[in-house]
């Protein structure tokens, strides 16, 4: 096992480890702290790969700006943020059990696609070969992409007018 397979596995055992208090903490301040964590150590793991430009734009998009934008939301909503929270609705269980069932699958389906596979210091991370692939392959699916994400802000925008706006 190489130095780069071994920091991948530190790597992804911090994001799962990390990740289990996001989901179950009752303090949401924490959770969100947890879930910089998370997002470190998944950047870590893309810089790793060699997808540099990936990893900073998860630090930069989903550090910088999704995780303070949560916490932005918690502080000025004034939301009850300490333990006892978070909502119990009584299918904690059922969902720890979905969670599970889709992890192994998502598991199973990592191992059988990639084992064997070896961590190479080719460099197909870079920002050009990320827009080449994803202007000349996924061309169709950037499209659709782009059209539910502006469907979605239309929408956030029409929920949010008063009902003397409309």
């Amino acid at each position: 096992m190489t130095v780069a397979e071994l920091l991948f596995l530190m790597l992804a055992a911090l994001a799962i480890f990390s990740a289990l208090p996001v989901v179950s903490t009752d303090q949401l301040v924490h959770a969100a702290l947890w879930l910089v964590i998370t997002l470190g150590a998944v950047a870590g793991c893309y810089l790793l790969l060699t997808a540099e430009f990936v990893a900073w734009v998860q630090v930069l998009i989903y550090i910088g700006s999704v995780v303070v934008l949560l916490l932005f939301a918690l502080m000025l909503t004034r939301a009850p943020t300490g333990p006892g929270s978070a909502e119990n609705t009584g299918n904690r269980f059922l969902a720890a059990g979905v969670g599970i069932a889709a992890s192994g699958a998502l598991g199973a389906t990592m191992y059988a696609g990639f084992h064997g596979e070896r961590i190479e210091g080719a460099r197909i991370g870079t920002a050009k070969e990320l827009g080449n692939a994803l202007f000349n392959d996924w061309v169709l699916g950037f499209e659709i992409l782009s059209v539910v994400l502006l469907a979605a802000l239309v929408g956030a925008i029409v929920l949010t007018r008063s009902g003397d706006d409309r």
